[in-house]
């Protein structure tokens, strides 16, 4: 732990001189990056020195008791936040996910239980809507294809932090967890008997890619496009603005159909192109590495659920971290982040076992 932290300290010292150079200065690109590095490194820097001067004082502490016993007394206190300062460090000193300072573009599907499983997709939007305004994210509706009773068959968003987050406070470092299914237990609207019925839908996480990341060639392109349609299948719109792009060397199909405009529609759909090529190409190279990211569950089937939201109970409950509440109205108004932080501490958790196996 020592040799990794004392790079992270070095670096962290080398950038802040680089920041100083006149040369660095003018190039506003480098500029940006380096501060970006710099933040980053700020608060495992600070952990560091914290557990180096607790460090420090339980030694002296130590030293003194042998002479004094009533220092000894001090011991048990000192020792306790020296533990916790380490724990701190260690937390902090565990390999980053490369995307985790990225914004996002996420989707949410409607899967099994027809109209119902549509309007559940609806709530799970407005909970993430809700809960990128609790953060003060920006987010842009790109496409979404409605139901007929007011829910949504499949609709995605993309949700950008403002100015430059905390380390591990980006979209992505919060809500790549939310990726899988999402399954519902309630009493639908078209249920006449009172009965509580099982559905779900199914949400998709990823990392949204800048143009100079992914390089998409117009010749691999095959573009479509045609009249968009709202429920039911009935046209909304009198001209050809709705767009379809395959991506031929992949077979990654996207369509947008949200705005009028078919040159917006279009750009819509590359962004989100560029982050699901973002994603095969993240996927292939930790595969390669045999680090395998965290999978999300592609298919809306209710035996892969991640979470489930039970309304006559009120509950909550995340299938892979044990998280439990009865606050269900609260987390679909936002409050999301206890069952985020469950996710991350088991992440965190599990990460740090496996660095001990090694």
């Amino acid at each position: 732990m020592l040799d990794s932290a004392l790079a992270l300290v070095q670096e962290h010292a080398d950038l802040e001189a680089r920041m100083a150079d006149p040369a660095v200065a003018t190039d506003l690109d480098a500029l940006r990056e380096i501060n970006k590095r710099y933040a980053a490194l700020g608060p495992t820097v600070a952990a560091y020195h914290g557990w180096k001067s607790a460090q420090e004082d339980v030694e002296a502490a130590r030293e003194l008791a042998a002479e004094d016993p009533g220092f000894a007394e001090e011991l048990p206190a000192l020792e306790q936040t020296l533990a916790d300062a380490e724990d701190k460090l260690r937390r902090l000193l565990i390999p980053r996910d490369p995307d985790d300072d990225r914004d996002v573009i996420l989707e949410v599907k409607a899967g099994e239980g027809g109209e119902e499983s549509a309007l559940f997709a609806g709530d799970l939007l407005r909970m993430y809507l809700r809960y990128a305004e609790h953060r003060g994210w920006r987010t842009e509706l790109l496409d979404a294809t409605e139901s007929d009773l007011g829910g949504y068959k499949d609709v995605r968003v993309s949700i950008k932090a403002k100015g430059t987050p905390e380390p591990g406070q980006a979209p992505w470092a919060r809500l790549k967890y939310e990726g899988g299914v999402h399954r519902v237990q309630r009493v639908p609207v078209t249920e006449s008997q009172g009965r509580i019925h099982t559905s779900a839908a199914g949400v998709l996480v990823m990392p949204e890619a800048e143009d100079v990341e992914i390089e998409i060639h117009a010749n691999d392109l095959k573009i479509d496009v045609y009249r968009s349609s709202g429920p039911g299948g009935q046209s909304v719109n009198t001209t050809d603005s709705a767009v379809r792009i395959t991506h031929l060397p992949t077979g990654v199909v996207v369509s947008c159909q949200n705005e009028k405009s078919q040159l917006q529609n279009k750009e819509s759909a590359l962004r989100v192109l560029r982050a699901r090529l973002h994603q095969i190409a993240q996927e292939a190279a930790d595969a390669e590495a045999s680090a395998a990211r965290r999978s999300q569950v592609r298919t809306v089937d209710r035996s892969e659920r991640i979470r489930t939201y039970n309304f006559p109970e009120n509950r909550v409950s995340d299938h892979r971290t044990g998280y439990k509440s009865y606050n269900l109205d609260v987390v679909l108004d936002g409050e999301l982040d206890p069952i985020v932080q469950s996710a991350v501490d088991a992440d965190e958790a599990a990460t740090l076992a496996a660095l001990g196996d090694e």
